[in-house]
């Protein structure tokens, strides 16, 4: 049933529609709903009879999949404590992501070189925003060159969008399509993509995407790896002189400061945390933030020292689980996308079971993908099959 035709483009088009319509969803109230209707109702309904596929997830995951429901019983045992405004809210917001993590194995169906099209696709989709935002930013609305550019929909945070977008660069670059001319557009796709970045002044992203780029050879081991790395360090250097004001006017923007406080926090609630989806504030002399800037020490916040163990277990456990299968291209994907994410936490991420938003993409969108790393190791030379998308 979930192989069948209109099965399988009603879940491609929910993952489209999870990628691209972040940008383009006139509202976020239409993007929630079109995920309910292209993404959480095909995951339910196929879900039984993809149970064989979610069989061999289970086998080949299933440390992973324990510390992630053993995290989501914490989570709902600390909402007796949690001072969030609707704790019933906070425990559907796990069940959306326990939907969100089954979509995957359910709409691959043993197969790792339908997840890779539909993220070229996608990859596509966000450069596509990314030259939307600048006409519209820099041209239409007038704003100086020298303004932090702000994306399309909900993308228009500057760091949170720049981590969307810095993220499906990487992909793209791992998952480059085998046609000539197909290859020739994904390198223009990816220049949009980091010109984004660049143009965003998130400094985060920038570094996690440079950082993530550098480091492909390691597990990627070719020469183009490290044609690539060697050209993001010299278009590094070349970005730093020319915005070197930019880049350093507005200083390390509190994070030293934010680190410390956030941990003092914790201190004060060091086994069970505020509670999931508790309501605080960083303060450091007279200013307050109304988050952590960090992933790791919002977790610990929330959820206490027990709940950011099994956080790490999770996290680390998606490396290991990509790091079995970096011979392949969709490992090679998936390692570039952890680093990348692991980067991008660190200095502005906040937030880790709120309803689907930018923050996804470097937190449940790795997880998610690395279920299907399971037929990669099965069929090594699966993406290799990957057409290069239509008319290559």
């Amino acid at each position: 049933m979930q192989a069948s035709r209109w099965a399988q483009g009603w879940m491609g088009f929910g993952l489209l529609w999870f990628l691209l319509a972040i940008a383009f969803a006139p509202t976020n109230k239409i993007y929630q709903q079109g995920l309910t209707l292209f993404l959480w109702l095909p995951a339910m309904v196929f879900a039984w009879s993809a149970r064989e596929q979610l069989k061999q997830v289970w086998q080949a995951q299933r440390w992973v999949y324990l510390a992630l429901g053993v995290m989501a019983a914490w989570g709902l045992i600390s909402l007796l404590w949690t001072n969030a405004e609707d704790p019933s809210r906070e425990a559907k917001r796990l069940l959306y992501i326990g939907v969100f993590l089954l979509f995957l194995p359910v709409l691959a169906q043993g197969r790792t070189e339908q997840v890779v099209r539909l993220m070229q696709w996608g990859g596509f989709g966000l450069a596509l925003s990314s030259l939307l935002a600048m006409v519209k930013f820099y041209g239409l609305q007038g704003n100086a060159w020298d303004a932090r550019l702000e994306g399309l929909g909900q993308l228009s945070h500057p760091i949170l969008g720049a981590y969307v977008i810095g993220l499906a660069a990487v992909w793209m670059l791992h998952w480059m399509p085998r046609g000539r001319w197909m290859q020739v557009a994904s390198l223009a796709a990816i220049g949009l993509l980091g010109l984004f970045v660049v143009a965003s002044q998130s400094r985060g992203a920038a570094l996690a995407l440079l950082l993530s780029v550098v480091a492909m050879p390691l597990w990627s081991r070719d020469r183009r790896s490290t044609v690539i790395a060697i050209a993001a360090a010299v278009a590094a250097v070349v970005v730093f002189v020319s915005m070197q004001s930019l880049m350093l006017s507005r200083g390390v923007s509190f994070r030293p400061q934010i680190f410390m406080a956030a941990l003092q926090m914790i201190g004060e609630h060091p086994w069970t945390g505020l509670g999931l989806g508790g309501n605080y504030n960083v303060v450091w002399n007279e200013f307050r933030f109304d988050h952590s800037h960090n992933l790791f020490t919002h977790v610990a916040i929330e959820l206490g020292l027990p709940g950011l163990l099994l956080w790490c277990a999770v996290w680390f456990g998606v490396l290991w689980q990509a790091w079995k299968v970096r011979d392949t291209h969709y490992g090679k994907g998936l390692i570039g996308m952890w680093v990348f994410s692991t980067l991008a936490m660190q200095f502005d991420a906040a937030n880790l079971t709120g309803t689907p938003r930018a923050e996804w993409f470097i937190t449940w969108l790795p997880i998610a993908l690395v279920s299907v790393s399971v037929w990669a190791r099965a069929k090594p030379g699966a993406c290799d099959k990957v057409a290069a998308l239509p008319n290559q």
